[in-house]
């Protein structure tokens, strides 16, 4: 046993069980650290959202099968029931696990046809793109009925979607090579959205008397 930096006291042994009896007896001087701090969770239960996530992710055709099928696995982890795709779209289910079953897939000869339906129910349309006037997506102010359009791998989004966005949202770089794969963006928007849509509201004000 030796003395550790701010009053802590570790405990070593030779044995394989090293590394376990360090991080369940590595403490503060005086408290019982018998119990390990963190455990893991397997599979934990997922939570209920605050509010129902109206959310939907629609792609263009996609070049890999296996970018469309992490974004519905990232659609099934956060509560997003629904994916619209393009083209010859299919997904890998060993990749999308139980989002293959819990996210309704959606396939579509092309967007832009879809696109302009969603806005006549009332869906707000936010590209995910670098472009002039974008919106940085850290404290983005969507909407609560928003569908986010996720561009493909090479081309992003092509003009016959980008003069359908009512807004776009992008993604800051702070280096090279100045953007993210499509699923990886995609997440970060789908986590973006429900980060928002878990804030507490306002409620609205009184009009006077």
């Amino acid at each position: 046993m030796d003395g550790g930096e701010r009053g802590y006291v570790r405990f070593r042994t030779s044995s394989k069980l090293a590394a376990t009896k360090e991080a369940t007896q590595v403490g503060p001087i005086g408290q019982n650290t018998g119990m390990p701090r963190f455990t893991h969770l397997r599979h934990k239960p997922p939570e209920t959202p605050a509010t129902e996530r109206e959310l939907i992710v629609a792609c263009p055709p996609m070049r890999s099968h296996v970018n469309l099928s992490h974004i519905v696995r990232t659609c099934g982890c956060f509560g997003i029931r629904r994916v619209i795709a393009c083209g010859a779209a299919r997904l890998h289910e060993k990749i999308a696990r139980d989002g293959a079953e819990s996210v309704v897939l959606e396939i579509h000869r092309s967007l832009p046809p879809v696109l302009d339906r969603l806005r006549g129910e009332g869906f707000e349309i936010v590209g995910l793109e670098q472009t002039t006037h974008s919106e940085c997506l850290f404290g983005f102010p969507f909407q609560t009925r928003t569908v986010l359009v996720v561009g493909n791998e090479r081309t992003g989004l092509d003009d016959d979607v980008l003069t359908r966005l009512d807004r776009v949202a992008e993604i800051p770089m702070y280096g090279l090579p100045h953007s993210l794969n499509a699923a990886t963006s995609a997440s970060i928007a789908i986590y973006e959205f429900c980060r928002w849509a878990e804030r507490p509201r306002e409620p609205p004000s009184k009009a006077p008397a």
